[in-house]
């Protein structure tokens, strides 16, 4: 018969439980922060929030991100805490990751990215400022009546033949590369409409950067007036004509725009009732020499109009890394394997992205504590290999070595350092052949029905 264990002895159980999954995230992510999300649990359950939050941010990073693999870890982790073995089978997991709170997630992604953010020096700030970068992208998920319903399939693809898509806008902080703020929403929406709910996000003395896709009237004015300045590529439907405006350097002017006449799809009536009638912009075209790249011209339009202190090569060089965001993009959607969700209802999705967005703040922490600790850069320090080391060394911190386990892995995420190639490119083409198979073009109720009948 099994020893009848007190609550107190539950308890202290459940903390050698979370110190197992937690591991070394936990000095960035402490239980207080998710008990506030959600209350102290009112019974020592089997999977209590403060697990399955852990469980989560597991599932984002490991390489099997299953609901089977992910419960056999929880097995052990309660072998290794002196807790009773659970059922293999997983129901009673995905029940308890379904009553987990959307917003817990959230939030605590959120304030991961947050303080991240925070804790940039001047060394790492542009001009002195903090940059915000801006951009959209797209995951899929299990084609389910519910997922259908939230994030429909794109108009192009047949009924049965796609999957569920769900766009999503998202904020990074150049200075650490934390992930602050993030919408998501249908796949038709356009960014600019998303973008409108993250608006309030900026703080004064910020930098918006962002493509050609957010270059609007509306944005660089109403951001203006939160003292948000913006530098963004200029949109293609407004021609460079640099014959106008006052002359402020070669292929460089400053325009003023004036306040469209009619609101734009998507803005409010009372933001667009607060536009000012006339914008003054710098607009600025600059060559691109570089092998390989896409474009020749580069024109930006922004609302720093001082060209002495925000000279034509400072602002190139602020665009040129805005494609840091797309490399952060292709950490989560291809590292950690957000490119395709695996929850069947659109709630799960949700929790998904929000899990996948604080296990990278998490990650991007650590890298920034091995920064800190070695003196390195933490924005040249390999994510993937920070994850690497991190899973390999996880299952150290059963074994109560925190101390001496996580200086040693500091050190090994200081020696993940990608070197500096200035001007690497490589073609878009494709070596490795897929299959040979057709593309669906049907539902698989039909294709099934249309299969041939072989005898024996």
């Amino acid at each position: 018969m099994a020893a009848y264990l007190t609550r107190r002895e539950k308890q202290e159980k459940q903390g050698v439980l979370i110190r197992c999954l937690a591991g070394p995230l936990r000095r960035h992510l402490p239980d207080s922060w998710i008990q506030e999300s959600v209350g102290a649990a009112k019974r020592i359950a089997a999977f209590p929030p403060l697990v399955m939050t852990w469980c989560m941010i597991r599932q984002s990073l490991y390489p099997d991100p299953s609901c089977r693999a992910t419960l056999a870890w929880l097995q052990t982790a309660r072998t290794e805490a002196g807790l009773s073995a659970l059922s293999s089978d997983t129901s009673g997991y995905c029940k308890a990751r379904q009553r987990l709170p959307v917003e817990l997630m959230r939030k605590l992604g959120i304030r991961i990215g947050g303080k991240l953010s925070g804790r940039a020096v001047e060394k790492n700030l542009w001009c002195g400022r903090r940059v915000l970068a801006a951009d959209g992208s797209t995951f899929s998920m299990p084609d389910t009546a519910k997922n259908q319903a939230r994030y429909p399939q794109p108009s192009s693809q047949r009924k049965g033949c796609g999957f569920p898509i769900a766009g999503f806008v998202a904020i990074i902080c150049l200075a650490t590369g934390a992930l602050t703020h993030a919408v998501l929403g249908p796949y038709a929406a356009h960014d600019l409409a998303l973008f409108y709910y993250l608006r309030c996000r900026f703080c004064r003395g910020d930098i918006f950067l962002g493509d050609r896709g957010f270059a609007s009237y509306a944005e660089m004015a109403l951001l203006q007036a939160q003292g948000v300045d913006s530098v963004l590529r200029l949109h293609q439907s407004r021609k460079t004509d640099f014959r106008r405006g006052k002359v402020v350097g070669v292929r460089d002017r400053i325009v003023t725009w004036t306040r469209p006449k009619h609101a734009p799809k998507g803005l409010r009536a009372e933001d667009f009732a607060r536009l000012p009638k006339t914008l003054q912009v710098r607009v600025l075209c600059y060559k691109v020499t570089v092998k390989g790249y896409r474009v020749n011209d580069v024109a930006l339009s922004t609302t720093l109009l001082d060209a002495k202190q925000y000279p034509v090569k400072a602002l190139a060089e602020l665009y040129f890394r805005r494609w840091q965001i797309e490399v952060d993009f292709r950490h989560l959607k291809t590292t950690m394997q957000l490119d395709v969700c695996r929850g069947k209802s659109p709630d799960v999705v949700e929790k998904e992205f929000w899990a996948h967005a604080l296990a990278y703040n998490l990650i991007r922490s650590l890298m920034w504590d091995s920064a800190e600790t070695w003196n390195g850069d933490a924005l040249g320090l390999s994510l993937k290999g920070a994850i690497q080391h991190l899973l390999s060394r996880w299952v150290l911190y059963w074994a109560e070595k925190t101390c001496d386990d996580f200086d040693l892995l500091l050190a090994l995420l200081d020696s993940e350092f990608i070197p500096l190639r200035p001007g690497r490119v490589e073609p878009r083409v494709r070596k490795r052949r897929p299959k040979a198979y057709p593309l669906m073009t049907k539902p698989r109720c039909i294709l099934k029905k249309m299969l041939p009948l072989h005898r024996y």
